[in-house]
Formats: structure tokens, sequence, C-alpha cells
């Protein structure tokens, strides 16, 4: 019994290292919600221009983030570097909760990022194909739904102790949305006369500002 066992968690092992080497990576994707001067509403992988846009903010990196993952033991910390964890999480979310508790009385360093707007399930939608919550992605792989075993073993695979081996003074990173909107600047009215061509009585175009966006989100499964 204890050699089967020994070779189930090697088995795991090599399985969670294939799929790092071969499953698309969420994490490593940045997604971008663009809104155009008309309103219009699009997504793509491609920054857009430093002016009038939203970024998702995909968990890339480092999943501790700044001066936490300065903190964290050397080996802890190479692990969390090869295997980033990011917890996509919603309110009133049962299973999320128990995700959440899980992956805080395990010591395991990790970013949340909250589903909560119409354009937080839209981004959720294009990363992992899926509404469902709670989502979880450690390195490339993606976990939909809380199964505490399920999580345990990709957990043990990865690398991560099975107890906690965070500094007392670890303080986790605070819960960001998924997509941060940013406001789009308004175009600057030229004086006048200023590199004028046309005709000096002819009122300038009024910026468009973006359409509004509904505040809730539809199709979210707990």
């Amino acid at each position: 019994m204890k050699s089967n066992a020994v070779k189930f968690l090697a088995l795991n092992a090599l399985l969670f290292v294939a799929g790092s080497m071969l499953a698309p990576s969420a994490q490593a994707q940045q997604v971008y919600r663009i809104v155009a001067p008309d309103g219009k509403v699009t997504f793509s992988d491609q920054p857009p221009p430093a002016a009038g846009t939203a970024k998702v903010n995909a968990g890339k990196g480092n999943s501790t983030g700044g001066a936490a993952s300065s903190v964290l033991p050397f080996e802890l910390k190479q692990v969390a570097s090869k295997y980033p964890v990011t917890l996509y999480s919603g309110d009133n979310c049962v299973p999320c909760g128990a995700g959440r508790s899980l992956l805080t009385s395990r010591g395991i360093p990790f970013t949340e990022r909250t589903v909560t707007t119409a354009e937080d399930a839209q981004a959720l939608q294009r990363l992992s194909g899926d509404s469902s919550l709670p989502f979880m992605t450690i390195g490339s792989q993606q976990l939909k739904g809380f199964s505490d075993t399920e999580w345990t073993q990709f957990l043990n695979a990865a690398g991560y102790p099975a107890s906690s081996a965070l500094p007392t003074n670890y303080r986790a990173p605070a819960p960001t949305a998924l997509v941060n909107i940013a406001a789009a600047p308004e175009t600057t009215k030229p004086a006048a006369g200023a590199g004028s061509t046309g005709n000096a009585n002819t009122p300038a175009a009024r910026p468009v500002r973006p359409a509004a966006q509904p505040d809730n989100p539809s199709g979210i499964r707990f």
C-alpha cells in the first residue's frame, strides 16, 4: 500500500510538470479591455495605448507581489515564483471562502482577484472559458470549482509545503478587482487659430464618452 501511494504521488508530480509545460498559461496572458471613443468595447491580448484603457489583473508573475515576496523563505519563494497561485472569487460565494481558507491555513502565498462586475465576468470567461467560481490557477494549471482533495494534490505536486512556512511578519496582499477600469481621457480642445485649417467658426467636435456598462454581471455560477 505504501509503495502504491508513493507511485501515485510521483505520477501526480510528473503530470503537473508535463501540464505546466504544455497547457496554455492563463497566468502569462494579460487581457486588455479597450473602450473606443465611440463606446465600442473590445478585448485584446495586445496592450492598447496608455490612455483610456482597462487592464485585467491576470496574476502574472510572482503571486505574492512586491514587498510580501521579499519576506518569504528561499524555498517557498522559489516555488511561488515558478508556480504562482491566483484565486478568483466572488461575493457571497461559499466555495470561494472554503478555497481561501484552505490556502490561508496551509500558508500558501496567493493573489486574489475578485469578480463582481460585468467587466470582471467577461474577463473571467476569457481567461478560463467559463463563468463559474471559484477558479484557481497554479502556474499554468487551471482548477475550476473547489475540491479540497484536488486542490491539495496540485499544491503538493507543485512543491508547496504541507504546512505553513510563512514568517510571522508576512502580510498577504489585499484582494483586487479582476478588471481595473481607467477613464478614457478627454481630447484637449485646440486653442483658437492654433494650427487650424478649417473654418474658424466651426465648433470643435466634442469627445464621445464610453457607453455605460451594467453594474451587475450575469451568468456567474457558484
